[in-house]
C-alpha cells in the first residue's frame, strides 16, 4: 500500500467499513481530517452540541444495526457527550466515537485543554483508547468498529492525535472482521433449562432488548406460548415481543424496585432472556424471587447473569437460536402451544382508534395518538421518549413490529429529537415521529437546526405540560413510602415561568410547527405534519 497521511487513511478505513455518516461538532485539533471529509465517502452531519451528535448516532445505530459513528471534540466535547454515551452504554448500542487532540508531542506540557481522555471515556465505554503510532491508526479503528458491533454491543472511543493522523502511513483500509457469537449451548444445558422450565406452575418470563439485537422475537414467542407463561418486558425500549399478544403483560418499571418484586414474587419458574435483572434506579437489596424458585437466564453479556441474584440455568449465548432449541426440547416433552386469551387486533402493526373495546380517547395524548394511529400510512416508527405519555401512545399505537418503535434507555434526557433523526437516516423509508417533553427536548432543541439544515423528513411531537411531570409522579411515590403527608410539589419542577415558546423555537432553527391547545385541532395538526415534506414540530399542550 502506498504512503498516504493517516488523515486521509483514515477515511479509507471508514469507507472500507461501509460508515457512510459521520455526526459531529467540529473543532480545532480535528481540523486536519476534516479538511478531507466533504470529499470523503463519509457524510459528515454537523449538529450544535456533541449530546445531538452522540444521540443521532445512537439513533441511527439502533435503527441500521450498524456502526454510529461519532466525531468529539477534545475533553471539552467528550465531556459535554458523557451523558449521551452513558445511554448508548447502558441500551448496547455500537457507536464508535473518534475524540481529536493536539498531539502526543505535547504530552508533558500540560497544555490548554489537556486532559486523559480514555480515563474520562473508560466508565461510559465498552472500550477506549488512543493511537499513538499511524502504523496502527487503522488497526485500532478495526478493533474498535469488532468491539463496538460484537454482541453484547457498546460504545467504543478512539483518540485521535492531530500529529498522528498528520504521518504518513502504508497501513492497508480493509473491513473490520466482526466474529459470529451466534452460539447455541450444548444440548445437555438445554436439556437443564427445559428440565427447570417445566418443573413449576407459574411460569413468568422477562425479557429485554438483547432479544431484538439477537432477532429473537419469534423464538421467544413460541417458547413464552409453550410454557403459557406471561411475558414483561425488562429494560425492553424496542420490540422485543408483540405488545398486542395475549401473554403480554406489560413493562416493569426503571425506578423502584418494589413494583418489580410484586410481579415476580410468586413465580416460578422463570425465564430471563436478553436482559438483566432489576434495571431500576431504587432496585430491591434482597432477591425478590420466591424461595426456590427455578431461573434460567439467557443472554449474550455472561456478565449480565447471575449478577445480582442467583439462577439456576445460566446460558451464555444467542438468544435466537439458543431458543429454538429449547422450544424444541419442550415441544419434545409433549408442551403445546397457549396463546391466552386477550385476542389480537388484525391490522398487523397498528391499533386503530376503539380497538379492543378501548373508550373513545380522552387526554390530549390519547386523541393525537388515535388520529396519528387514523391518519398514518403505512410503515411508521415511533421514538418515545416523553415516558409520562407512553401509557396514551402505546395505547393507541402499540409496539408490533420489530424496527418501528424505539423507547429512551439509560435515563439520560434529550434523546429523543435526535433520536428520531438518527433512525429517519438509518431507515429513510419510515414515517420517523419523535415523541419528547417539554423539559427532555430542552437538552438537544438544538438537533431541530441540523433537521433543517440537512432537511430530514422526520417529525417531532413535544408533549408539553410545562412541568417536569415524572419528578411529580416520583415524589409522590417517596412521600407515600416515608409516609410524608402530599403537599406542593418543589417549585424545581415547574417549566411554566416563563412558558417556552415551542413554535417560535423551532422557527427560529428552521422547522415549521403548530401549537395545539385544543382536541379540534389534533386532526388538523396531525395532518399538517405528516403532509409536511421535511422536519416538522407539533407543540402539543398535554394534560
Amino acid at each position: 500500500m502506498s504512503a498516504r497521511p493517516g488523515k486521509a487513511a483514515l477515511f479509507e478505513q471508514l469507507a472500507a467499513d461501509g460508515i457512510t455518516h459521520m455526526f459531529g461538532n467540529p473543532g480545532t485539533v480535528e481540523q486536519g481530517f476534516l479538511d478531507l471529509a466533504d470529499g470523503s465517502a463519509t457524510r459528515y452531519v454537523l449538529t450544535l452540541h456533541e449530546s445531538v451528535a452522540v444521540a443521532m448516532a445512537d439513533g441511527y445505530a439502533r435503527a441500521g444495526a450498524r456502526p454510529g459513528l461519532v466525531q468529539l471534540h477534545s475533553g471539552v466535547g467528550l465531556g459535554n457527550a458523557i451523558g449521551m454515551l452513558y445511554q448508548a452504554r447502558r441500551g448496547g448500542s455500537p457507536l464508535v466515537a473518534l475524540a481529536g487532540e493536539a498531539g502526543v508531542r505535547y504530552d508533558a506540557m500540560d497544555a490548554q485543554m489537556a486532559a486523559d481522555l480514555v480515563a474520562m471515556a473508560e466508565p461510559v465505554t465498552k472500550y477506549a483508547t488512543r493511537v499513538v503510532h499511524p502504523a496502527s491508526l487503522l488497526r485500532v479503528v478495526r478493533r474498535a468498529v469488532k468491539i463496538a458491533m460484537t454482541p453484547p454491543r457498546g460504545p467504543v472511543l478512539v483518540v485521535l492525535p492531530a500529529d498522528v493522523l498528520d504521518q504518513e502511513t502504508e497501513e492497508p483500509a480493509v473491513a473490520a472482521g466482526v466474529p459470529s457469537t451466534r452460539v447455541v449451548p450444548e444440548p445437555d444445558a438445554i436439556e437443564w433449562a427445559a428440565d427447570a422450565l417445566l418443573a413449576g406452575d407459574r411460569p413468568l418470563v422477562l425479557m429485554g432488548d438483547g432479544v431484538a439485537v439477537s432477532g429473537a422475537q419469534r423464538q421467544l414467542t413460541e417458547v413464552a406460548e409453550l410454557l403459557g407463561a406471561p411475558v414483561w418486558g425488562v429494560n425492553s425500549s424496542e420490540v422485543n415481543f408483540d405488545t398486542t399478544h395475549p401473554l403480554f403483560a406489560g413493562n416493569l418499571g426503571h425506578m423502584f424496585g418494589a413494583d418489580s418484586a410484586r410481579v415476580v414474587a410468586d413465580a416460578d419458574p422463570v425465564l430471563i432472556v436478553g436482559t438483566y435483572v432489576f434495571p431500576e434506579v431504587f432496585p430491591e437489596l434482597a432477591a425478590p424471587f420466591r424461595p426456590g424458585a427455578r431461573i434460567v437466564h439467557i443472554d449474550a453479556d455472561a456478565y449480565e447473569i447471575g449478577k445480582n441474584f442467583p439462577v439456576g440455568v445460566g446460558l451464555a449465548a444467542d438468544p435466537a437460536p439458543t431458543l429454538a432449541a429449547l422450544a424444541g426440547r419442550l415441544r419434545a416433552r409433549g408442551r403445546e402451544p397457549r396463546r391466552g386469551t386477550r385476542t389480537p387486533p388484525e391490522n398487523g402493526t397498528r391499533t386503530p382508534p376503539r380497538a379492543d373495546g378501548q373508550a373513545a380517547p380522552r387526554t390530549m395524548t390519547d386523541r393525537f395518538a388515535a388520529e396519528l394511529a387514523a391518519q398514518a400510512p403505512p410503515g411508521l416508527a415511533v421514538f418515545d421518549e416523553a415516558l409520562t405519555c407512553s401509557p396514551a401512545l402505546t395505547r393507541w399505537l402499540p409496539p408490533r413490529v420489530p424496527g418501528t418503535y424505539f423507547q429512551t434507555r439509560g435515563g439520560s434526557l434529550g434523546v429523543g429529537i435526535p433520536g428520531a433523526l438518527g433512525v429517519k437516516l438509518a431507515r429513510p423509508e419510515l414515517t420517523v415521529v419523535g415523541f419528547t417533553g417539554d423539559g427532555g427536548s430542552m437538552y438537544t432543541i438544538q438537533a431541530l437546526w441540523t433537521a433543517a439544515r440537512y432537511a430530514i423528513d422526520a417529525k417531532f411531537v413535544v408533549c408539553d405540560n410545562g412541568r417536569y411531570r415524572l419528578l411529580d409522579h416520583n415524589i409522590e411515590r417517596y412521600w407515600r413510602d416515608r409516609a410524608i403527608e402530599p403537599h406542593a410539589y418543589p417549585d424545581a419542577f415547574d417549566l411554566s415561568r416563563p412558558r417556552i415558546r415551542f413554535t417560535e423555537l423551532a422557527g427560529s432553527l428552521g422547522v415549521p410547527a403548530v401549537r395545539v391547545a385544543e382536541p379540534e385541532q389534533v386532526a388538523d395538526a396531525v395532518r399538517a405534519m405528516l403532509g409536511h415534506r421535511g422536519p416538522f414540530l407539533v407543540d402539543l399542550v398535554t394534560d
